[in-house]
Parts: C-alpha cells; structure tokens; sequence
C-alpha cells in the first residue's frame, strides 16, 4: 500500500525544550525537504558525517537523497528538528523485513550537538513507532561515536549489545520501563528549569520601546531596571531618540553591537509582530511581553498570540506573557526588576507566581509590608508560553529558593501539576491561592463534577499543596514557612498574658484539628517580661508541646518591646529556635515586627524571626496549615502502581476504532460489549449477563448463564429506585423469571432487560472517573445508595494514583467504616477495592479520551469485590495528558485548553 509522504498524523508535530532551555520544532520531514538536508549536510563537519555514514560521504546522491526525503510516515519514519527554516537534527526509522523491529538513526548538526537533540527525537521516534505496531528498534554504531552510544545507554531502555569490526549492534525494546520514564523526566526537569533560569538570570535586557514619556510602559520598564541596578547591561530600543533615561538608544534590537539574553516588549499589540522579527533575527532567548492587547482581548487577539508563541518557539526563543507584569530576580548577582511595580523587594528565599498582572504589584507591595522576602517574582499573564508548571520545575532545584507561592486562576494542564507538585512539595512547601473555582469551560461542563469544598481541599493535599482561599490567608501562612521550622506533631501549647485572648486561641486550635498538649499559660496583665518570658521558655521546652502560640496585650507600665525583646532571647535560650515553630499576635502587628525579627547581613528579616498577626485566629490557622503540610510530608509517599495484566496497547486500539469517524464533542456512550472490551483491556470483569428482549429470552439467558440470577431493567434510573421495583434478584426458576421479566416490563415499558447471574453478597459501592476543572481526571470511590448520593459522601484522588493514594481513598467516605468490620461485620477485601481503583486509574492515564467512568455496583465482600455494572462515555480528552514524548504546549488551535505547559 502505498502512503502520501505529505500526509502524516498532525499531533507528531511538537514543539519541543533542548537541554540548554533553547527550543526547536519538531515535525515529520516531507518531500520539500530535500533543500533543507542538503544544506544540513553541507554544514557537517568531515567527523560527523564519518561517524553518521561510516564513511566520507562528501555529498548526498540523489538516490539517498530521495530515500532520506520521501518517506510513507508508516514503515519509514523521520523527524526533522527545526530552527527557523533549517533543519538543525534528523532522527528516522525503517521497518525490517515487515516484523515488529526498525533500524533507527540520527545525524545532528555540529553546532548544535550536546542540545539534547538525540535523546528527544528518540523519544518522539520511539512514540510514533508504537502506534505503527513496532516493539524493538536496532541500530549499527561505530564504537568511537561515544556521544551516539550515550543517547541509545541513558535513554533508560534495556540495551543489548554486541560487537564486530569497530561497530557496536544495539537492540532495545521501546515500550517505555520505569527507568526510561524516569529518564525522560528528569531531562523535562532539567531543560524546563535551564529555560526559567535563562529568563531570571540574564546577563543584557533589552527595553523594546523603552519611552522618555513617564506614562508610557516602556518608560517605567526601563525606569525600574535602572532604578534596581541591574548586574547586566540594559539597552533602550528607540527609534526616535539616541537615549533614554541618559542611556543609549537603538533604533531596533538587530543594531544592539552584543548579543541580547531578555527582551522586554513595551510596544502596542499591533506592534508587536514586527518587533518579533528583529528578536528572531538578534537570537533572544526569551521575550518577555508586558503589553495587552492579545488573547484576553478576544478571537483576534488570541490568534495574535498563537501566532506569535508559534514563531518564536520556532526560532528557539520562549515568551513570558503577553499581559505580564514581568519578573524580578532578587539574587544580588542579578538585581533584575523586570516589572512595571516600582521597587525591587526585599531579598528572600520564596518564589512567587503569580497569573494576574492586575494583582501583581498589590501582591509585591503586601509582601515588602509584611517582612516578607522574595527570591523571583514571575507574573506570567495570559501564559502562552511560560507557566506555572515551568517554575515549579525550576525552584525544584533552585538553591535560593525554599518556599514557594502561587496565585493561579486556572490550572493548564492539571495532570503535569498534580505530578509536578507532589514531587516538589517534598522538600519545599507550596502554598496556593486558587481563584476561579467554580467557572468550568464549555468543554468540561458536560463531565465536571461538583465536588465539596473538603473534597477539594484533600486533592489539593494530595499534590502536597497547602490550598487557601485568599491573599491574605497566604501570606498568613507563607510567613511561618518561611521563618519558623515544620512542627514534628499536632501537640500546641499558648502562653499569654490574656485569659481571653488565649481562650480564642485554644478554641481555633481545636477547630482545626489541633491538640493541646498542655493547658494553657495565662501569666496574667501584670506579669513582667522577665515572667512572661520564663512561661514561653518552660512552654517550648516541654516534650508535650511541638508548637507554640504566643497572645500577648502589652500592660500600660512596660513598653512592648521590652516583653518583644524578652521572647526573642527566650526562645533562643532554649535552643528550640530550628525545632519548633513559634506565631504571636504580638502588639496587634501583621508581619514580621522590628522587635521579633532576626534581620540578615541586609537587615531583612531571616529564618528564626516570630510572625506576628493581628488575631489569634489567624495566627492559630497558619500554624494549623503547616502542621498539616509536616504531616503530610512524613506520610509514606507511595510509588504509581500498575496491576499485572494490562494491556494499554490494546485498549488504546480498541479507543482508536471505537472513535475512528465519530463526532464526538457531546460524548459516546459505549454499549456493553466495547465497555467489557476495554474493561477487560485492564483486567476487570463484569459479573456475567445477557440482554434480552422477551421472556423466553430471559429464561434461555437464565439457563445458560446458572441459577440463582438476577432480572434487571435497562433504565439506570428503575434501578437504583427499590420503590420502582426495577430489580429482581436471587431467582431460582424459569417461573420466577418469567414473572419478574414481565413485572419489570409493566414498570419499564420496554421490552429489553438485562439478566445476569448472581453475585455475591456484599456492600454495593461505586467507583469512577470524571473531569473536574481544576484537577484534570478524578478516580472517586463511596457507597452506592440514596443517603451516601444526598449526602455527597465520595472520596476523590487526581490521577496520577500511587497505592497509598488508592488505600486511603477506599477508607475516607464517612460511611466507610461499613467495610472495616462496623458493628462486628466481618470486613470486607479492602485489597481488593485498591486493586480495582489502581486498575481504573491506569485505564484513565493511559486513554484520556475515557471522559466518565463509573462501576455501580462494585459488591465487596469478605472474599473479594466483582463489578455488577459499568458505563464508559469517550470523548475529547478536556486536558492535556501528562503522557507520551516530552513537548511543549501545543499552540496549533484556539479553542484547546488553557495554555499551560
């Protein structure tokens, strides 16, 4: 058969990050190529192409030129890594001899080996041949091409070897193994991060637009890296002037003499088009756009910025933005202020993201208020490029970064962030405000679940994010992260001087879960600070106490700072000051007061220095999120676990047929057969059934299936009504059902049923699968029944689900004590539940387009748990996988998810 070399599936084409943080774009090479390998080869050194071609190979003939050009995208496959209009790499596979393994090669242009470009194209080749149905790729290597030999070694495949004449034969299975999954995201890890260190650690700036008019943006962008004093160099872009703010102007970043690492665009939005061509021409590395005007503006501004973020990933450059109020590096190497807020804060160790330009410089403002210092600052707009995701690969292994804040709107990609997160948040604390909650996208409506606010808080906790509900409240916390220890329990004490004030505490304490682990300390109004600072050392040195709170009205006599100062030094006295955490509502102060800080080498306040808050209550509430965090962190972490006996392969081919031709945006139902097909694709069986549509139907079905069975309506809603009578189980005769068969006809008005043979006896649960908004695909588990629905008692986990994941999620429903011997029931196989979980959550990571899934009834019994029931919908995956090859964002159509990589 023969294939069109133009026509290849579309979503093999991929933006993609190279180790250095620079981009490229893959795609498939088609005929119109061949200029471009041409010109590819003409670049290669003579050690490249002896080592590509094991020979001189001075030119390409035209035979090989053909064959390297014109491929049927089936049995030959090759990518082409662009940079501009030039092909910089070339990876490609041919089957061999019609079996299930390919010969695979690549060639990389000389001045951009070492980038990554072997292992990528790899991955994106190993990708593509899994669907063509290959299983094994071979490749000949000369023996002293160590670089080609280190891609094929660190890919994390095992590699067979064997060795004749100076050439190395390596044989390797490309279904992907733990080791090579880890492989691959640990390179995303490292390229993400390189890309946000590229944007936070520039060594020249350039102000496209910079203006001598004070209310124009590029006035005060240029302004405030002046104002900051930036390590590097800055270069005003002005046409109309030879300087800006005493400095000297270019007419366009092409004339700048050095090269430029950041450039700020301060231009109109129909400006901004041809202020891009100049910054692909100089080679920028990363633009940042602070003007508005793209896609919060409309259709026309959205396919501005596709437009723009599709160029620029295309000559290697990322975008911060557009609508950005910019980013800012505190590192005393660096000083960049990047922003349109006027002050570079106060050096610290948190970094911020923050999506809302509008809120940024309020956000920035708060922070220098309350003694809170920053390590980077990034407010990445309408995120076309640059996200959230990208900076928490980035603080991942930033040394001056311990604590990170995020105020995100939306979340892009949930799966990517719920992976990102949980990994993070095991060595620094994220805390998050997350706004827009409850506004779903059309696309998810049909499928979003409404899931209650404790539910959301335990999935946020899932990921290890610490989920507020306003700034302030972040703040709040993020003050105790970053200048007092993690508690090692939920034992408190409180020392005060006010009964009341004390009261308060205690009662917010135990609001939130927490314990008293000792009464608590009252000195009195009239207590000195000698006294009062004698309660709070004898308090933190108990071994019943692993946090203190310390409420504190200053009497008329004594100055308060005397009683400020006396703390500090008690504390210090203790040497608790690295072990257990502190908060104060002292002197009514928000912050960090001058009296309770311990200050730097700068003079701003560092780890060691007691928050203070207005009211007990906020104080006790802080210390409560990070009591939870510190439990959370020394929680076994659980490993993703996948049951023996799945066949993804499988499943993703039968999705494939199933959707092959469908207009699927409203969702397809799948009948019963292709539901136990796919279901059967991940081990789950469904208690044996069979449709019927008359009596003797019923009875023949009966007969076959064994007795006692079970007749059931086909319409869900007469059975899960007991008054409707749409169910009749435990029948034990072709009379019983005859009869039931016709009862139910009466009641349904159909002639259909189902009849299928009994299982055993056991407590009906449910569990499923639905998109939610704000975390991508959910796995729920509860009780089935009217009270456990009213009541909304469902327990959800995002995927992915580790086995600790899927053991608490099988016991956290209010009624789920039922399952665990209440009342001296005997339990049910609770191992059995998390097995069927862990099954269902691989069905959904491996097929996104599975939109709904539920199992009702799912029996569990001492002896097990046997699914009754099961409906499937597919449709649009409603968020981007966190599976496949390593890519960027795709940016090819406006009306994808929100756009986060």
């Amino acid at each position: 058969m023969r294939h069109d070399p133009f026509d290849y599936p579309r979503r093999w084409e991929a933006d993609v990050l190279l180790s250095d943080g620079g981009t490229v774009h893959l795609r498939p090479i088609v005929p119109d190529d061949a200029d471009k390998l041409v010109a590819l080869h003409g670049r290669l050194s003579e050690r490249t192409r002896y080592l590509r071609y094991f020979g001189a190979y001075p030119r390409i003939p035209k035979r090989d030129l053909d064959r390297f050009s014109i491929v049927d995208h089936h049995d030959r496959v090759a990518f082409a890594a662009m940079l501009g209009d030039d092909i910089v790499a070339v990876g490609r596979y041919e089957r061999l001899e019609g079996g299930d393994s390919a010969e695979v090669a690549f060639l990389v242009d000389d001045a951009h080996q070492g980038r990554g470009l072997g292992s990528i194209l790899l991955e994106h080749l190993a990708a593509a041949a899994s669907e063509r149905g290959l299983r094994r790729f071979v490749a000949e290597v000369l023996a002293e091409n160590a670089a080609m030999v280190r891609v094929f070694r660190d890919a994390g495949y095992q590699v067979s070897r064997a060795f004749e004449e100076g050439v190395l034969h390596l044989e390797f299975d490309i279904d992907p193994t733990e080791e090579s999954l880890a492989v691959a995201r640990a390179r995303e890890q490292a390229a993400e991060a390189r890309s946000v260190h590229n944007l936070l650690h520039p060594t020249s700036v350039a102000v496209i637009g910079a203006s001598t008019d004070p209310t124009k943006i590029g006035y005060v962008a240029l302004t405030n890296l002046l104002s900051a004093d930036f390590a590097g160099t800055v270069y005003p872009v002005n046409p109309e002037h030879r300087s800006v703010r005493g400095v000297r102007a270019y007419p366009s970043v092409v004339d700048i003499p050095d090269p430029v690492d950041l450039a700020v665009v301060a231009v109109p939005a129909e400006s901004v088009e041809s202020v891009l061509d100049g910054a692909l021409e100089k080679g920028v590395k990363t633009l940042l756009i602070v003007s508005g005007g793209f896609g919060e503006a409309g259709p026309h501004g959205l396919h501005a910025e596709l437009r723009l973020v599709g160029e620029a990933r295309a000559h290697g450059m990322r975008v911060v933005g557009p609508n950005a109020l910019g980013v800012l590096n505190t590192d005393s190497g660096v000083r960049l202020n990047a922003t349109l807020a006027p002050r570079l804060p106060a050096r610290g160790r948190t970094g911020f993201f923050c999506q809302s330009g509008a809120l940024g410089i309020a956000i920035l403002a708060d922070a220098e208020a309350r003694g809170l210092g920053l390590s980077t600052f990034v407010s990445a707009g309408n995120r076309a490029d640059v996200s959230g995701n990208d900076l928490l690969q980035y603080w991942e292994s930033d040394p001056n970064t311990d604590l990170v804040l995020l105020y995100l709107e939306s979340f892009g990609n949930p799966r990517k962030f719920a992976r990102l997160a949980r990994r993070l948040a095991r060595t620094k604390p994220i805390v998050a405000v997350k706004s827009g909650r409850h506004a779903v996208r059309p696309q998810l409506a049909a499928t979003s679940a409404e899931v209650d606010e404790s539910s959301v808080q335990a999935l946020f906790e899932q990921a290890g994010v610490v989920r507020v509900d306003s700034l302030a409240q972040l703040f709040d916390t993020a003050l105790v992260f970053a200048h007092q220890p993690l508690p090692s329990g939920a034992r408190i004490g409180i020392v005060g001087n006010s009964s009341a004030i004390g009261l308060l505490a205690a009662d917010t304490a135990r609001a939130q879960g927490l314990q008293l682990g000792i009464d608590p300390v009252d000195v009195g109004p009239q207590a000195g600070p000698e006294e009062f600072a004698a309660a709070v050392g004898e308090a933190l040195s108990s071994p019943d106490v692993d946090a203190l709170v310390v409420v504190f009205v200053p009497p008329l006599a004594i100055p308060g700072t005397s009683y400020a100062r006396a703390l500090r030094e008690a504390v210090v006295e203790t040497g608790r000051q690295r072990e257990k955490p502190i908060v104060s509502t002292f002197l009514a102060a928000e912050g960090v007061p001058a009296e309770l800080a311990v200050t730097g080498d700068d003079g701003t306040p560092v780890r060691g220095s007691i928050p203070s808050y207005p009211s007990p209550e906020r104080a006790v509430n802080a210390l409560a999120r990070t009591v939870r965090y510190a439990a959370w962190r020394e929680r076994p972490q659980g490993s993703i676990v996948r049951p023996e006996g799945l066949h993804p392969e499988r499943a993703q081919a039968v999705v494939r047929e199933l959707l092959a031709g469908q207009d699927i945006e409203s969702g397809l139902p799948l009948d019963d057969d292709d539901a136990l097909r796919l279901l059967g694709c991940y081990g789950i069986e469904v208690v044996p059934f069979r449709n019927v549509s008359s009596a003797d139907d019923a009875v023949a079905a009966a007969a076959d299936l064994g007795y006692p069975v079970a007749v059931k309506a086909v319409d869900e809603r007469l059975r899960g009504r007991p008054d409707l009578l749409g169910v009749r189980l435990d029948l034990m005769s072709e009379e019983s059902v005859r009869t039931s068969y016709r009862d139910i006809r009466e009641v349904s008005g159909s002639e259909h049923m189902y009849v299928q043979r009994m299982a055993q006896k056991g407590l009906s649960c449910v569990i499923g699968l639905q998109d939610d908004p704000s975390f991508g695909t959910l796995v729920s588990f509860g009780l089935s029944g009217v009270v456990s629905t009213l009541l909304g008692d469902r327990a959800y986990r995002s995927i992915p689900v580790t086995d600790v994941d899927a053991a608490t999620l099988v016991r956290e429903p209010r009624t789920a004590p039922l399952l665990t011997g209440y009342r001296g029931d005997e339990p049910a196989d609770l191992a059995a539940l998390e097995d069927l979980v862990l099954r269902i959550a691989a069905l959904a990571e491996d097929n996104p387009e599975v939109r709904s899934l539920a199992l009702d009834p799912v029996l569990a019994s001492p002896s097990g748990a046997v699914v009754a029931n099961a409906r499937i919908v597919l449709g649009p995956p409603p968020s981007r996988p966190d599976t496949g090859p390593r890519q960027l964002r795709p940016i090819t159509t406006p009306d994808e998810d929100s756009p986060t990589s």
